[in-house]
C-alpha cells in the first residue's frame, strides 16, 4: 500500500515538471550539426589570430619609428657632443704604485690567486 501512495505522488508531483520538458522539447529550435560548431570554433580562432598578427605587427611598425627618431636624436647628440679629453701621461698620475698595488690586490681576491700570479702589464684610464 505504501509503495503504491509514494507512486501517485511522486507521479503528481512529477508530472507539471514531465509536461514542462516535453513542451520545451516540441518548441526548441532544432539541434545544430555538428559541422557548424566545428567550422565556427575554427573561423573564431583564425580570426582571434588574424587580429594578433596585425596587432604585433602594427607594434613592430610604431616601435621601429620611435627607434629611428631615437637614433636620429643620439646622432645630433654626439656631433655636437665635445670631443673626448685625451688622457693624462703615464707621469701625471700620482702614487702610481699604490694604484698598481691596489688593483692587483682586487684583481687576486676576485680570482682567488695569490697576488704574486697576478702580472698587471698596463693601465689605461677608461
Amino acid at each position: 500500500m505504501k509503495k503504491i501512495v509514494s507512486v501517485i505522488l511522486s507521479a503528481l508531483l512529477l508530472a507539471p515538471f514531465v509536461s514542462l520538458a516535453e513542451a520545451a522539447e516540441t518548441a526548441a529550435e532544432p539541434e545544430m550539426a555538428t559541422w557548424f560548431v566545428v567550422v565556427m570554433g575554427i573561423g573564431i580562432v583564425f580570426v582571434g589570430l588574424i587580429c594578433l598578427i596585425i596587432l604585433i605587427s602594427l607594434m613592430g611598425a610604431v616601435m621601429k619609428r620611435i627607434n629611428a627618431q631615437q637614433e636620429a636624436v643620439l646622432a645630433a647628440a654626439r656631433a655636437v657632443a665635445p670631443k673626448p679629453v685625451s688622457a693624462p701621461a703615464a707621469d701625471a698620475i700620482p702614487n702610481r704604485g699604490q694604484l698598481v698595488a691596489a688593483i692587483s690586490v682586487a684583481l687576486a681576491e676576485e680570482l682567488g690567486r695569490d697576488v704574486k700570479a697576478i702580472r698587471i702589464h698596463s693601465i689605461k684610464r677608461v
